[in-house]
């Protein structure tokens, strides 16, 4: 199928695979309370006493946790080092973070956020329907002998292009279930070989992330033991990742950071089908209003959240419908057609999102671990891109002027959410750093 996008300043770059940004005209002012959202806000409020609830439990599944009591969060970190080499360091650019979802324990990437606490809250569900967990039992229950013996009759199954499918595979085994992961053909190769290790079928297709996930789904219907975990619709991996905006929250307030009217807050979201970034946005939009502009970024031929909400569509819209490819070294982002419940709950709430090519990925990979020892994959680097965006481009200035912020820009703050990268084993990080730094060299 082709399809024509309408009109827009970005269209041409998009369609040509070069970086751009796109402005969602359908951001509205107080958007989180649009009565036609399928969702309310209140049930972020509702995961973050679930994820305290988890916590004993997820203490000792995961020896890692024990130094934060069970919970699972990530650093805060002022970019003062890193700032500098990407051509920050003017004061218009405000304070630049870092939230490190890089460094994530368990899982080693944002979807920790989600796959666990999917899986762990499903456990518990299942535990509690099987008469063995109340509402007034130790949670650590659910690593008891019973427990596992019920898990271990049952099979959680996920489609991913790695992380995702890394953090349901972890959690998972180290609750006893068995565990399935349909894997695209963009799946690095160490994802796999790691959930082999820890126990996890792996099942490899020759096609993109969504047949993966289609496979999936379709083996879950046919077997009433698997749970699927759908990326492309579930709302309890959505509010898992929308609690971390309440720890950024916090940490911005300990870093002495003011988001209000005056003090704008531009949080840069790497983006695949949309469910980590759809979640933290919605989070952050929850605590902060509109005084929180949230960007989805993207690979140039990989633009499946700016492509459908660019279209206007109401059927979702692939990559492929507007003659791009799919191919792009992020492989967690390597997806052709995102959320439908995503774009539905973003369609209000989204301030935009940017394009980005693959060599500038590499590019800020090599600065932030040589300027500030932060360790990415090249998906994760995505955000980088953001504050230049919003300060420099045309767009950017559109965006700020439309919005009263264009004398603010000093008092802004922008967090990039780096999503992965801990767990990339040394010799692969190393030709990483390998090709950024040809490419810094390079120019």
């Amino acid at each position: 199928m082709s399809v024509t996008l309408p009109n827009d300043p970005a269209r041409d770059d998009v369609l040509a695979g070069r970086p751009a940004l796109w402005l969602n005209p359908g951001l509205k002012p107080d958007g989180i309370c649009d009565p036609t959202l399928p969702i309310r806000s209140t049930e972020v409020a509702e995961a973050e006493d679930n994820w305290r609830l988890l916590a004993p439990v997820l203490k000792t599944c995961f020896p890692e946790l024990e130094a934060t009591n069970g919970k699972i969060h990530s650093p805060l970190i002022e970019a003062e080092d890193l700032r500098e080499a990407l051509g920050y360091s003017d004061p218009e650019y405000g304070r630049v973070f870092v939230k490190a979802d890089n460094d994530l324990p368990v899982a080693g990437s944002i979807k920790a956020r989600g796959g666990v606490y999917e899986v762990f809250m499903y456990a518990r569900q299942m535990a509690e329907a099987n008469g063995l967990l109340s509402a007034d039992d130790d949670i650590n229950l659910l690593t008891g002998d019973a427990a596992r013996k019920l898990f271990a009759q049952h099979t959680i199954a996920v489609g991913s292009t790695g992380n995702l499918g890394l953090s349901v595979g972890i959690a998972a085994r180290a609750l006893g279930f068995r565990a399935v992961v349909h894997m695209s053909s963009d799946a690095k190769q160490w994802k796999v070989d790691r959930l082999t290790r820890l126990g996890v079928e792996v099942v490899q297709h020759n096609a993109d992330y969504t047949t993966a996930v289609e496979h999936a789904r379709i083996d879950a219907e046919a077997d009433s033991s698997l749970y699927f975990v759908d990326d492309e619709r579930s709302q309890m991996l959505f509010f898992g990742y929308s609690a971390a905006a309440s720890e950024l929250a916090t940490q911005l307030t300990e870093a002495g950071v003011t988001v209000d009217d005056d003090h704008p807050l531009f949080i840069y979201l790497p983006c695949g089908i949309g469910g980590a970034p759809g979640g933290v946005a919605y989070g952050l939009k929850a605590i902060f209003g509109d005084a929180a502009h949230a960007f989805f970024v993207e690979p140039v031929q990989s633009p499946c959240a700016l492509v459908h909400m660019m279209s206007g569509a109401k059927d979702l819209l692939s990559v492929y419908d507007v003659g791009l490819t799919n191919r792009t070294e992020a492989d967690g982002m390597a997806v052709a057609r995102m959320s439908a419940f995503v774009a539905d709950v973003m369609k209000p709430l989204l301030s935009g999102v940017f394009t980005v090519a693959d060599d500038d990925l590499f590019r800020w990979l090599w600065h932030a671990q040589t300027a500030q020892s932060i360790r990415l994959e090249p998906s994760a680097a995505a955000g980088f891109a953001g504050p230049d965006f919003i300060v420099k481009s045309r767009q950017g200035r559109i965006y700020l002027n439309r919005h009263g912020l264009a004398d603010k820009r000093s008092q802004a703050t922008h967090v990039v959410w780096t999503t992965g990268g801990a767990f990339v084993p040394q010799e692969q990080f190393m030709r990483f750093m390998e090709r950024g730094a040809a490419l810094v060299k390079s120019g």
